[in-house]
């Protein structure tokens, strides 16, 4: 569906469409994302023996793929995340969950981050972004000439305030909890988000 050579490429870019599918944006927002919508004789024609997740998935002729992406003046296409696990904030504005993680797993010594919206109060639309960041104790402790978990902690924290300054004020990520567990994840290695989610409330009632 997709191709990318040294030709037709761009850093962070699936890449564009191969000339049989067609693809385009659907409900885009201010910035151009919205969700990805591919036709073309390769594209699925349905889900086995289920007709009613099909209807959801196939309309029109479009296959509305869950991903939210843009597509630049060019034709290439860039993924932000995907549609079921954005956080919508009371401003309205959306957080990619994926985005905040992939520039969180540069951070030497990170390897997996779990980026999610904490209700503050009991306003429903008043949510936060918190982070879970499982790192490597070695690796922090050598890279940044620190000992223990409290200058761990103050050693990372600096580097996520480093990504905070680089994006939008409601994008900031406000607190971040370390672990050096595993995330819980599927057997592809996808974040299971909601399992996670539990888990954090689970410590979260332990400690208090």
């Amino acid at each position: 569906m997709l191709f990318g050579t040294k030709k037709y490429y761009k850093v962070g870019s699936i890449g564009k469409t191969v000339p049989s599918v067609k693809a385009k944006i659907v409900n885009a927002n201010q910035e151009g994302i919205g969700e990805l919508v591919v036709q073309g004789s390769n594209i699925m024609l349905e889900y086995f023996e289920n007709k009613s997740e099909t209807r959801k998935v196939m309309i029109d002729g479009w296959f509305y793929t869950g991903d939210l992406a843009r597509i630049d003046e060019e034709g290439f296409i860039f993924i932000c995340g995907r549609k079921k696990n954005v956080i919508v904030l009371k401003n309205g504005k959306n957080i990619f969950p994926e985005e905040m993680e992939n520039l969180i797993n540069r951070i030497e010594g990170i390897e997996e981050s779990f980026v999610f919206g904490k209700q503050m109060s009991e306003d429903k639309n008043d949510i936060k972004i918190f982070a879970k960041l499982v790192y490597n104790q070695e690796v922090v402790e050598n890279t940044y000439k620190v000992k223990g978990k409290e200058e761990i902690y103050k050693a990372i924290n600096e580097k996520i305030k480093g990504i905070n300054k680089t994006m939008p004020h409601y994008k900031a990520i406000r607190r971040i909890i370390l672990t050096q567990e595993p995330l819980i994840k599927t057997v592809t290695n996808k974040i299971k988000r909601q399992n996670n989610l539990e888990q954090i409330e689970k410590e979260e009632a332990i400690c208090h």
